[in-house]
């Protein structure tokens, strides 16, 4: 197990919107290995529901992503490689991994215009991915 996959409590995402709960799958989806990066299933949006990697990968290949989000033509607010959750051994951490229009952490803009940034992830804490009008919203959950 590397470090990354060490134990570091229980995070998880939380759906609060269809969409969202379309991306995960569910209600819920546990956040167990860290890095944790999410971005836009570029495949197209004729997917009815993105997946987690696991469900669209190949063996061998190395993915980009942990969770895709699927948005329609034209995807405005997701990026390929939009955020990632890590874990630095004493709190979770928001990065932006460059995206175009960023990441709303309890409405604090992190990144945006290729810029990058990051803020500490508490419990409770809602991430918008991409603008406000963005249907991708979660709840961010540590125990």
């Amino acid at each position: 197990m590397t470090p990354a996959q060490a134990s570091t409590g229980q995070a998880g995402l939380s759906a609060l919107t269809p969409e969202a709960q379309d991306a995960l799958g569910g209600a819920e989806l546990p956040v167990t290995q860290f890095p944790f990066r999410v971005g836009l299933d570029s495949r197209g949006a004729t997917r009815a529901v993105a997946r987690i990697v696991m469900d669209r990968r190949r063996p061998g290949n190395r993915p980009s992503n942990e969770l895709y989000l699927a948005e329609p033509e034209p995807a405005t607010n997701v990026s390929r490689e939009h955020f990632q959750i890590e874990h630095n051994g004493e709190q979770y951490v928001l990065v932006d991994r460059q995206s175009a229009c960023g990441t709303l952490v309890e409405g604090r803009l992190v990144g945006g215009k290729q810029a990058g940034g990051a803020v500490p992830l508490r419990h409770g804490d809602v991430i918008i991915v991409g603008t406000s009008a963005s249907r991708f919203v979660f709840k961010f959950r540590a125990g």
